[in-house]
């Protein structure tokens, strides 16, 4: 099976190809690691409507997420699931961890622009 674009059929496949946890016990939680996605979308999704940003938290998820699906694999992932209007803060939270790939099929990574804010608060980490 070919990954060169994810897509619906395709994305539980790659998930499991990029997947590296030796104290995975069952499917069940894998799929527990796989929602870290949701919770970061879910973050984001408050930071873009309501305005607030758990920097942290949404570094913390990055990070696990980059620890059991490799930082390609996650990064590919995290872009496919997010809505486009996320992409900006997440190439910002990316770029800090320094876990942005040079580019990604799909996504147009020279194209996103940073988010200032997040980068301002990163930075009095």
């Amino acid at each position: 099976m070919s990954f060169n674009c994810l897509s619906d059929e395709n994305f539980i496949m790659y998930a499991m190809k990029m997947y590296n946890n030796p104290q995975c016990k069952n499917l069940e939680e894998f799929y527990e690691d796989l929602d870290r996605i949701k919770y970061v979308k879910r973050l984001l999704h408050k930071y873009i409507n309501r305005g607030v940003l758990r920097e942290r938290l949404i570094l913390n998820h990055i990070i696990v997420l980059t620890n059991l699906f490799t930082p390609t694999g996650s990064t590919k992932m995290l872009f496919f699931k997010l809505d486009e209007n996320m992409h900006s803060p997440l190439k910002t939270f990316l770029l800090y961890l320094n876990h942005l790939p040079d580019e990604i099929e799909e996504v147009p990574l020279s194209a996103i622009e940073t988010d200032l804010f997040i980068t301002k608060r990163l930075r009095e980490i």
